[in-house]
This record gives structure tokens, C-alpha cells and sequence, in this order.
């Protein structure tokens, strides 16, 4: 009966941190070791519980990490990739979040973020300037062949 107890206030902390922000069942697997639970069948219960309440939604949280990445921190589509992979998301499940980013707006994002680095940037020579902006694009985790492809037109005058 004591684990049943401990298990049911687990939850109810559980559904409280997840009517405050979404969260993935990683997430909240990791929350719940960290507040002491050890037993896997617990914590698969509690997530159990928490999905079928509709607490928790990976999909639903995918949506939400891409909207939110791109549109404010302005990530590209592996950089968003990598993390939600490194949450245990699964890929089918990335794949159908990360084809919500509109092509066009995905586009001019890149080509702001290239246009807005090129006027801070210190190079010695056009090709430096280049490398420059190619490496800042990829580490904000675009596609190369679109980066390669937005500098050249960038640089085509």
C-alpha cells in the first residue's frame, strides 16, 4: 500500500509539471528517477497513466519543440533532429513533426540568418567570407546543399 501511495503522489506531481508545459515521456522518465523513483514498472505505469490522460504526447510535444526552435531560435532541421533523437523521440514521429516548417518561410530564415552574420563577419577575402557564413548556417543545423546554394546566390553580383 506504502508504494502505491508513493506511486500515486508521483503521479499527481507528474501531472501537475505537465499541465504547466509539454514535456516528453523522456522527460518525465528522467523526472521521475530523479525524484527517487527506481522501479521501471512504476515509472512505465506513471507514463502509462500520463498518456492516456493526455499529459503527455510525444507527437504533440514534437509539434511543439520544431514550432518553437525554428521559430525562435531559429534552428534548421538537423539541429531539431539531433535533440528530439536525443529525447527518444521516434523518427517517423520526427519526420511528421518536422514537415510542419513551411519550405519558403524555412528558406527565408536561412537567408536571413546568413544576410544578418554577413554584415558582422571580419574575413580577409571572399572565399573566408564564405567558409564564415557556411560554417555558422551549418552549426545553426541547416542543410548544406541549401546553405551552399543561398551563398552562391548571395555572392552571384
Amino acid at each position: 500500500m506504502a508504494d502505491n501511495k508513493h506511486e500515486t503522489g508521483l503521479l499527481q506531481r507528474a501531472q501537475q509539471l505537465c499541465s504547466s508545459r509539454e514535456y516528453c515521456t523522456s522527460d518525465i522518465a528522467a523526472r521521475l528517477e530523479q525524484w527517487g523513483e527506481k522501479d521501471s514498472n512504476a515509472i512505465s505505469r506513471i507514463i502509462a497513466k500520463l498518456a492516456d490522460d493526455k499529459f503527455i504526447d510525444d507527437k504533440r510535444y514534437s509539434r511543439a519543440f520544431v514550432s518553437d526552435h525554428f521559430r525562435y531560435q531559429k534552428w534548421g532541421r538537423k539541429k531539431i533532429s539531433i535533440s528530439l533523437k536525443m529525447k527518444k523521440i521516434p523518427e517517423e514521429t520526427i519526420s511528421s513533426a518536422l514537415a510542419t516548417i513551411d519550405e519558403e518561410e524555412y528558406r527565408g530564415v536561412l537567408r536571413n540568418i546568413i544576410e544578418t552574420h554577413r554584415k558582422s563577419v571580419k574575413a580577409k577575402n571572399r572565399f573566408d567570407l564564405k567558409n564564415k557564413l557556411l560554417r555558422h548556417a551549418l552549426a545553426k543545423g541547416y542543410e548544406s546543399n541549401l546553405v551552399y546554394e543561398i551563398i552562391n546566390s548571395l555572392f552571384e553580383d
